[in-house]
């Protein structure tokens, strides 16, 4: 009888927890994939282009976390353009980073990175503010960060942009 009632006790716990965790990862797929945001520059002429950048897949061993699209660092502004994706998840944050080459290995949270916020949505264009003071020619990465969980979804490595294509904006 004892067994029978430790045994029901433990099954509980077990399910509860692993229902809880299943949740985790199930509730953005459902409800939170097919959010995208279309945020637009009003006037990118007006913009000095710093740097821009390619999400990558950072582990590609990993399926749920990926990232793909660009990403354009201005004087005081990081654009995510309209190709960027990740895949969905909880507490996602868009960070600056002084490291050129971010891997799952880098220790980012030790980094003097700069938070620039949560992520507003999983696909689709987005601006995030640079807060005063900041240069953004200092660092050598965008992040998509998972502050619930500590890990790094997608990385992008800025280039300056005279490298692999023209500037937008006037050079000041």
């Amino acid at each position: 009888m004892k067994r029978s009632i430790l045994a029901f006790v433990l099954g509980g716990l077990l399910g509860t927890a692993a229902g809880f965790a299943l949740g985790i990862f199930v509730y953005p797929f459902i409800f939170l994939a097919d959010i995208t945001a279309s945020e637009r520059i009003d006037d990118p002429s007006a913009l000095r282009l710093v740097a821009r950048g390619t999400f990558i897949h950072a582990n590609p061993s990993d399926p749920i976390h990926y990232g793909r699209g660009g990403v354009r660092v201005y004087d005081g502004l990081v654009h995510l353009e309209e190709d960027f994706q990740v895949g969905p998840g909880p507490k996602f944050h868009v960070y600056l980073v002084p490291d050129k080459q971010v891997t799952p290995d880098t220790d980012v949270a030790a980094s003097m990175f700069i938070d620039l916020g949560r992520l507003k949505a999983f696909k689709g264009s987005q601006n995030y503010p640079i807060p005063a003071g900041v240069d953004p020619g200092a660092y050598g990465s965008v992040v998509i960060w998972c502050e619930q969980f500590g890990v790094l979804i997608s990385p992008a490595r800025l280039t300056a942009p005279g490298v692999g294509g023209a500037v937008t904006g006037p050079k000041n």
